[in-house]
């Protein structure tokens, strides 16, 4: 046989025998991971805590009335307006979740299995719009439904993804229309 295959038929690795400082690492890494999700997990809190002053989220009035349209889809969470990144985790609005959104005379009824629902009263809707992104979620351009809201003293961006994307544009006119016809309607008072 050639020098060289003897050689490749004599190398192979070499035995592994500090088993403890592998396991050191092993449980060093599981603990610094660990810290990182902890340290998350307190600063998701803390922002609640500094949103603390956020008022309860409204229910749905038991007679709404007809419903105008219905979506299912999935709800992305809420901002503060015209701040896409500032994520709103107080009172539930930060848990992303399925969603089943109706829209009816009363308003935006939002019901979230696993979360707390919440509506958003006609006379608090300011406007909706196709977006592309929201806190923690970015998509295409004009694959969000992003309705404008009035909460408190807020002004609150909430994003929704239907299952079926073509819908957007039917509640983007649909809420649009409404609220010209609240501001109409008021105005006339």
């Amino acid at each position: 046989m050639t020098p060289v295959i003897l050689l490749a038929a004599e190398m192979k690795s070499a035995e592994v025998t500090d088993w403890a400082a592998r396991i050191g690492w092993l449980v060093g890494l599981a603990l610094f991971v660990a810290l990182v999700y902890w340290l998350m997990r307190e600063g998701w809190k803390w922002r609640g805590t500094l949103q603390g002053d956020l008022p309860e989220l409204p229910t749905a009035p038991e007679e709404p009335g007809p419903v105008r349209l219905g979506m299912s889809g999935r709800y992305h969470g809420s901002t503060t307006a015209g701040q896409w990144l500032d994520r709103i985790v107080a009172r539930g609005l930060g848990t992303r979740s399925r969603a089943e959104l109706t829209l009816t005379d009363a308003g935006l009824d939002v019901v979230r299995p696993g979360a707390d629902d919440f509506f958003v009263p006609r006379q608090a809707l300011r406007e909706a719009r196709l977006d592309k992104g929201i806190a923690g979620k970015v998509l295409t351009e004009g694959g969000l439904l992003v309705v404008t809201w009035a909460h408190g003293d807020r002004l609150i961006d909430s994003g929704f993804r239907s299952d079926r994307a073509a819908e957007h544009n039917e509640w983007v006119d649909a809420i649009n229309a409404m609220i010209e016809k609240t501001e109409t309607t008021e105005g006339a008072r």
